[in-house]
């Protein structure tokens, strides 16, 4: 059962429940690989906000994943679609048919176009902003509500801190929900966030290390030994082939990025790649170093996509314990500072 919240948290987190649907305004970031039915049905079902990823999938395959979804859980969860994928309508058509009620587009600017008809489908639509104009833009084309997410954050980033976005688009979006993603393991960050205005948190990396998700051994594993440091930016080589910077756990994957960069641009310049062709040559080094070590465990040589709140994750946990941890200590940044006369008796 989830924890009941102290109404000062709950009405901090009121908001954000509300447009959920959930008992915690905390959403489970939507990771490639990662956060499937498993995982996605644990997060409703501990409280929170469950959202599948569905990466690259065909709609026949987000089908059945949000079916076998439906099976493990009767609480909501959101849906994630990637602005790119060339089925992107059919993914929406599937996401309608099955009464999905959050759409989350990602992966670039989301057309207005897509917009309109998840909302005229029924759906509330969630885009990520990565700075104020684009929050701005996202308003006006009608997004219920916002994502932004730093740079501290795992898998592909914007430039910006957690802390400077939530400072910059805050104070100014209040007409719709803002959830603040990047960095985020410990409840007293949430605290802070909701008491900005946020209407909640988004957190991937600490759920990652959970008993419910399906990650490979050795890729929790990694995770478990990992410090901040650890998890760092990849590196563009040329400005004619620009990488979307991407965050996670330096191995010997990292270094073969660049190799294959360099391979790349090798072959642009001998003529064999066109410069579309090599960008998507580039790109798609990540989602099979990715699978690799999600799914096969290859952590030397697969990518280990995670955020820098790695360094606070310390055990393998159920998703319920990590709700819990992240709520008592939500609750203890909220509660009264101790009196000279508490502390009086707390000594005798």
């Amino acid at each position: 059962m989830p924890k009941s919240l102290s109404p000062s948290l709950s009405s901090l987190m009121e908001r954000g429940r509300a447009f959920l649907g959930s008992d915690y305004a905390i959403l489970g970031g939507a990771m490639t690989w990662v956060s499937e039915r498993n995982l996605v049905s644990a997060l409703s079902n501990a409280g929170g906000f469950g959202v599948l990823a569905s990466g690259s999938m065909p709609p026949e395959i987000l089908e059945k994943e949000i079916l076998e979804t439906k099976k493990l859980t009767q609480k909501p969860f959101g849906v994630n679609l990637i602005t790119m994928h060339p089925q992107l309508d059919e993914l929406i058509d599937v996401c309608l048919k099955l009464n999905i009620s959050h759409i989350f587009l990602a992966g670039g600017l989301p057309k207005k176009v897509h917009m309109d008809r998840i909302k005229e489908g029924g759906a509330k639509v969630i885009c990520f902003a990565p700075g104020l104009v684009l929050a701005k833009r996202l308003l006006k084309n009608g997004a219920d509500a916002l994502v932004i997410e730093g740079m501290e954050a795992g898998g592909h980033v914007g430039p910006v801190s957690t802390s400077i976005l939530a400072q910059e688009i805050l104070p100014v979006i209040k007409e719709i929900p803002v959830f603040v993603a990047g960095g985020i393991g410990r409840g007293e960050t949430i605290v802070a966030y909701l008491r900005m205005g946020a209407a909640g948190c988004q957190l991937g990396t600490r759920f990652v290390v959970s008993e419910e998700c399906v990650a490979h051994e050795n890729f929790k594993a990694a995770f478990l030994k990992a410090n901040a440091r650890d998890a760092q930016l990849s590196v563009q080589l040329d400005p004619r082939f620009p990488v979307i910077p991407v965050r996670g756990i330096a191995n010997k994957g990292t270094a073969t990025f660049m190799e294959e960069q360099r391979r790349v641009i090798q072959a642009f310049d001998a003529g064999e790649y066109t410069q579309e062709e090599a960008q998507l040559a580039i790109e798609h080094f990540w989602a099979g170093a990715l699978r690799r070590a999600v799914q096969d465990g290859e952590v030397e040589t697969g990518s280990l996509m995670a955020g820098q709140s790695v360094g606070l994750v310390k055990e393998i946990q159920p998703i319920s314990d990590i709700f819990e941890e992240l709520i008592s200590q939500a609750e203890l940044a909220l509660a009264p500072p101790a009196t000279e006369h508490s502390l009086q008796e707390m000594r005798t």
